[in-house]
């Protein structure tokens, strides 16, 4: 079974300095009927303006994500990371007992594009923890490269894609597991389904996922493999 959610029929934000998409319930947009998919609770789509940014704020008993399509994040937290986060590069945050941190957009003339990704942990109430891995794009094109997977609090991984006009690529989902699709950019077909940039797709009780680039531009795109 594959259930779309076209990117129009999102929650969207603007806020002047931000203008926001929401997959799943976030903030004040609230939809009982999208309030996530399994273990995966939130999928925000971020624009900021240059120089500006969200100020420090807190978490707790969350498996964070951050992933930059294109600019530059600057991270600040309480644990003395000082980090700036760029394409080809993913953040994992677990919030476990509480973190606080910040996050501006590191330029002063370039907007930053990026997903923020929630995960519900498997447990509560674990040490806080930070990791930021960078790859080489290499290891994304034609491909899934492996984002978040064992250092998560959470049995889920996580991977990227690119494909260029005309490529596909398959997944083979295994038994009593779920799928979620993203695409970041670009228009891809799954299991036949036409979508395009910020469309997703759940997929349960589905052998497998077969994604095929449809357009003549590289198409990027992200997938939750889940219980």
């Amino acid at each position: 079974m594959i259930r779309l959610r076209r990117s129009e029929e999102r929650g969207h934000a603007q806020h002047g300095w931000l203008d926001s998409y929401h997959t799943f319930s976030f903030a004040d947009y609230y939809d009982p009927k999208h309030m996530g998919f399994r273990s995966l609770r939130v999928i925000n789509e971020d624009r900021v303006a240059p120089g500006r940014g969200f100020g420090l704020h807190g978490h707790r008993d969350m498996e964070i994500l951050s992933y930059v399509i294109s600019g530059s994040l600057a991270h600040k937290d309480n644990m003395g990371h000082r980090e700036v986060l760029g394409p080809n590069e993913v953040q994992r945050m677990s919030a476990g007992t509480g973190i606080m941190h910040s996050e501006f957009n590191a330029s002063d003339a370039d907007p930053v594009h990026f997903l923020q990704i929630w995960i519900e942990p498997a447990t509560t109430g674990t040490k806080p923890s930070y990791e930021q891995t960078r790859f080489d794009p290499e290891e994304k094109r034609g491909k899934w490269k492996l984002l978040a997977g064992p250092q998560l609090n959470q049995d889920v991984r996580v991977f990227v894609a690119e494909l260029n006009g005309g490529g596909d690529l398959s997944y083979e989902l295994g038994a009593d597991r779920h799928a979620w699709l993203q695409v970041i950019r670009g228009s891809v077909a799954v299991n036949g389904n036409p979508l395009r940039a910020g469309d997703g797709a759940a997929l349960s009780d589905e052998p497998g996922i077969s994604v095929r680039a449809d357009g003549s531009e590289p198409a990027e795109i992200m997938l939750f493999d889940l219980t």
